[in-house]
């Protein structure tokens, strides 16, 4: 995976001048900017796509970025797509994918602005990138560095969701092996689940839900460890209480990942959320509708420390993720 170490991200920011018509510049563990327009909070997110099954190319193109603008309580209203690809790319490709964006979109009630296609020699694969738009009152916006001493520690969805999704997909037959048939077929259908606009938008309502963050490249080790960092806060999670899937632990033991790597594991649209443990009962309503459950599996704490409770025994957090994602897709 791609993600540059905080210290070169800082590096890399220092040179970006402030604005004070910036609400939320560019910062380490915030996947959505938002500026002012008009006294208008908007909130922007762009993610590149690539290396993904093709069929599903556009939806994730459009999904990725609509994802992080809802994550901080903002409707995706407005996006533009570059739709970019190798040298001799048949035009007929960028028309199929350019017709799956089009869905996706309209399934959100974004508009496509505008946009650019090309052809390049120095790329080897298509590549999109997505920028999605939409506003949010400034009352309503929640960032990953509100999250409060106290905040339980909410999970979405099962860790590692994502790569069980793409391995069913791109590597039928091992998904079938290591899983068994059936459950390769259910879990090949599941890439809608790479999705959490609508939870996302639904839980911005709830009261108490104080920061929200994807766990996309590097898993549940980066999502929090930025939560943290943003929030200025520690956190104390309980191993026991990860929601990891049985078919996770047959890709830990098939590739010999360690559980570092499996809790690194990218699993884009799952939410770690902070959430009041007042609004405990009502998180988990609103999960529940849509077919989800509220896992809770520790709490932030103004102790700055990063504990991980496992077997009744305190280990310090892993600080730097190592995501197996690549090392399970790369067909090796």
């Amino acid at each position: 995976m791609g993600k540059l170490s905080n210290y070169e991200l800082d590096t890399l920011l220092s040179c970006i001048k402030k604005d004070f018509r910036v609400i939320v510049p560019p910062m380490i563990g915030y996947d959505a900017g938002v500026h002012l327009l008009h006294g208008k909070y908007v909130a922007v997110a762009t993610d590149p796509c690539t290396g993904v099954p093709e069929e599903w190319f556009g939806w994730l193109m459009i999904n990725y970025a609509a994802s992080d603008v809802a994550l901080v309580g903002a409707k995706p209203e407005f996006c533009t797509i570059n739709l970019l690809g190798p040298k001799g790319t048949n035009p007929k490709d960028f028309q199929k994918i350019m017709r799956q964006t089009c869905k996706a979109a309209d399934e959100l009630g974004i508009a496509i602005v505008r946009g650019h296609t090309g052809t390049y020699d120095s790329l080897k694969g298509l590549l999109g990138v997505c920028t999605v738009y939409g506003t949010v009152k400034p009352d309503r916006l929640i960032t990953p560095g509100n999250a409060k001493p106290g905040d339980l520690i909410l999970c979405t969805k099962p860790l590692g969701l994502e790569t069980v999704t793409n391995l069913s997909l791109t590597y039928p037959a091992l998904a079938q092996t290591l899983f068994g048939v059936e459950q390769q077929k259910v879990f090949s259908k599941q890439v809608h689940m790479q999705s959490c606009v609508q939870e996302a938008l639904e839980l911005a309502e709830v009261g108490g839900v104080h920061a929200m963050h994807d766990a996309t490249e590097g898993g549940f080790v980066v999502a929090l460890n930025e939560l943290g960092q943003a929030s200025k806060v520690g956190f104390r999670v309980n191993w026991e209480k990860l929601p990891f899937s049985k078919e996770v632990l047959a890709l830990q033991s098939y590739f010999k990942l360690d559980d570092e790597q499996i809790l690194s594991i990218s699993s884009t649209g799952t939410i770690l959320a902070a959430v009041s443990p007042q609004a405990r009962e009502k998180v988990q309503a609103t999960l529940s509708q849509r077919g989800l459950n509220a896992h809770f599996l520790g709490e932030f704490t103004e102790n700055k420390e990063r504990i991980l409770i496992k077997k009744g025994k305190e280990t310090i957090f892993p600080q730097i993720a190592d995501d197996p994602y690549t090392l399970m897709l790369s067909g090796k």
